[in-house]
């Protein structure tokens, strides 16, 4: 199942889902997950019903379950060409972005 062209609620729906399937997948319950992440059973619970969270907690749970990766590379810049890199380097400065005029 891919994320693109979707709702969000739909795609956290996915996330869930695929959290709750990972855990089970690897014998664990909630409590011993939350007990590992240092969260609370509800949190978890909440986290693998859709309900808002926190977002250190999803990174811990990800760590329990040995997910990292997959966290450290979202909004991982895609740095394809030479040009690319040299442009993701200079925006690495702080910077404001100017505002776009009303008056076209």
């Amino acid at each position: 199942m891919y994320l693109n062209i979707r709702k969000p609620d739909e795609i956290i729906k996915l996330l869930c889902m695929r959290l709750r399937t990972e855990r089970l997948s690897q014998q664990m319950t909630q409590a011993e997950v939350a007990a590992r992440a240092g969260i609370g059973v509800n949190t978890l619970s909440n986290l693998e019903a859709g309900r808002n969270i926190g977002f250190d907690s999803l990174v811990r749970v990800a760590m329990v379950l040995g997910r990292l990766d997959e966290l450290e590379n979202l909004f991982k810049p895609k740095l394809d060409s030479l040009d690319d890199i040299h442009r993701y380097e200079n925006s690495a400065q702080r910077q404001r972005i100017k505002k776009k005029s009303n008056n076209a």
